[in-house]
């Protein structure tokens, strides 16, 4: 225990939530314990409220480290290509190589959010998190918007129904590719990857300019 006071708190909050995190992916947040996550990271009970208040605080980390992530997704997406289609398409390959690598956090990324801040009864990570999901609708809306002026796009999307679309379909897409990869190849003969392409152009095709 000595070796751990000397570690600077941001490093037991850490081991604490990568803890945690592999807990929720295997059993689901509401069957997991605190006394599961001190079990798991290696710590006492007592120590571990030294680091989170509840296990709502240490949800809070993982959904704000989700929110991190997919914004990093999705800049990298949109900042490593040129065209609408390209940057469509890197999108889509973007965020199913997110699901893949961190199915857990797709699903926070997901979740419901805070969005009332005038009540003070709030953790500092939502308030944090709300900011980042805004900082990606700023990003989709952008390229909406060059889409549209470029042509590419239709002229009469409503942007922020169109993102919402966007995020919905986008995310049914590729957990439905993820949770019925066996019947999709059965049924149709389609690899995973397959469907998922299959899908994104589809969505593509409904928002493009047709003229």
């Amino acid at each position: 225990m000595g070796r751990r006071k000397k570690e600077p708190r941001s490093v037991h909050r850490e081991n604490i939530a990568f803890a945690a995190s592999a807990l929720f992916m295997e059993k689901g947040i509401a069957a997991t314990s605190m006394d599961d996550i001190a079990k798991t990271a290696g710590y006492s009970k007592a120590t571990l409220y030294v680091y989170f208040k509840n296990k709502e605080e240490i949800v809070g980390v993982l959904v704000l480290n989700s929110m991190k992530k997919l914004y990093g997704y999705i800049d990298c997406a949109l900042t490593q290509q040129e065209t609408t289609k390209t940057r469509y398409d890197s999108i889509c390959r973007g965020l199913a190589q997110y699901q893949e690598e961190f199915p857990s956090y797709f699903k926070m990324a997901l979740d419901k959010i805070n969005i009332d801040f005038e009540n003070h009864d709030y953790l500092p990570e939502e308030k944090e998190t709300y900011q980042i999901g805004e900082e990606i609708n700023e990003k989709i809306k952008d390229f909406l918007l060059s889409g549209m002026e470029k042509g590419d796009l239709r002229k009469n999307l409503e942007i922020m129904p169109t993102i919402f679309n966007f995020w919905g379909m986008l995310s049914g897409i590729i957990l439905l590719a993820a949770n019925k990869e066996e019947y999709i190849n059965a049924a149709m003969g389609y690899s995973k990857k397959q469907f998922l392409e299959y899908g994104f152009q589809m969505l593509y095709h409904s928002i493009a300019n047709k003229e």
